[in-house]
């Protein structure tokens, strides 16, 4: 089983224009649609869409119209009731699948709903192989909160504990490289550039990533998946290092990606796959999902039928 939380979540909603955004311009949409969102909700969508047992943690309050986006998700999901209502996105798309989006900051949360969150978290990761911690944290949530839940679960769960994977970026994610011993984060180039205080534009993308992952793994984190976009992504562990290319597809929308990213590597390794091919079904889950229009989650029937060439690194 794998267990999601996420802290922040979205109502996710995409218009899709069938020309370039022109800033400052009225324009028409050729269509638009919306999905229950937020990094950890999108992971598990795709990891249920995969028939794996699957149940995500969230804040929500009872009667947020988030929730009818959420049961047509088909996600198994634990409810934390609190006050505040989950915030919208809005993503802009053009036919050239250049995505422009809008995130807002969600509500806060009180010191008892964030405790009750922490408790829910806990409680869902009995049994569990994987608990991915994924996205922004909401207002009046500090920075350790990561951290907190891993070390909430550890201690509630001891050598039972699921393995744990954290996707977010900031201040939070600096907390868990710092405390938190992740088995696993999966920050994109410019999250690790930020991470890392350094500048990536101008060098070997490939050189400068693993530089700078080599630093955390494994003396900080078990292991490292950046993801580059159209250009792959790299694994990083105290093995080796992986690098891979996505399959040619046509780009319909990037938001949620990653998060299927994600997915596809902890459903490969929930499986018992190797380093390789578990970032190559990541490279097919990310291409799979950008394929999509919207924050849609892909499916097995989804993923991109190309070669995904994988080179191991010196």
């Amino acid at each position: 089983m794998i267990v999601t939380l996420t802290a922040n979540p979205s109502l996710d909603r995409t218009v899709t224009l069938g020309a370039p955004l022109a800033v400052g311009e009225v324009q028409g949409a050729t269509s638009a649609r919306e999905d229950a969102g937020g990094k950890g909700i999108n992971v598990a969508r795709a990891i249920s869409a995969a028939g794996e047992d699957c149940t995500a943690v969230l804040p929500l309050a009872a009667g947020d119209p988030f929730d009818a986006a959420l049961h047509a998700s088909h996600v198994n999901a634990r409810r934390v009731p609190v006050h505040g209502h989950v915030r919208a996105n809005v993503a802009i798309t053009d036919p050239a699948g250049i995505t422009t989006k809008l995130n807002l900051p969600g509500a806060s949360l009180t010191a008892d709903e964030t405790s009750a969150v922490v408790d829910a978290v806990v409680a869902a990761a009995a049994g569990a192989t994987w608990l991915v911690l994924a996205g922004s944290l909401p207002p009046g949530v500090s920075d350790d909160f990561y951290v907190r839940v891993i070390q909430a679960v550890r201690e509630a769960h001891g050598a039972s504990a699921p393995l744990i994977a954290v996707d977010t970026s900031g201040p939070a994610l600096s907390a868990v490289v710092e405390r938190g011993a992740a088995d696993l984060i999966k920050p994109n180039d410019d999250e690790l550039a930020e991470l890392a205080g350094a500048e990536l534009a101008g060098t070997d993308i490939h050189a400068a990533v693993l530089g700078i992952a080599r630093t955390l793994v494994p003396a900080r984190v078990g292991a490292a998946l950046i993801t580059l976009g159209s250009r792959g992504a790299i694994l990083v562990d105290s093995d080796g290092a992986w690098v891979a290319t996505p399959p040619p597809i046509r780009v319909t929308s990037t938001v949620g990606a990653g998060d299927s990213s994600l997915a596809g590597y902890v459903l490969a390794h929930s499986r018992g796959e190797a380093p390789e091919e578990r970032l190559r079904t990541a490279i097919r889950y990310g291409a799979a999902a950008a394929s999509l229009p919207g924050t849609q989650a892909p499916t097995p029937a989804d993923l991109p039928p190309g070669d995904v060439p994988v080179t191991r690194l010196a």
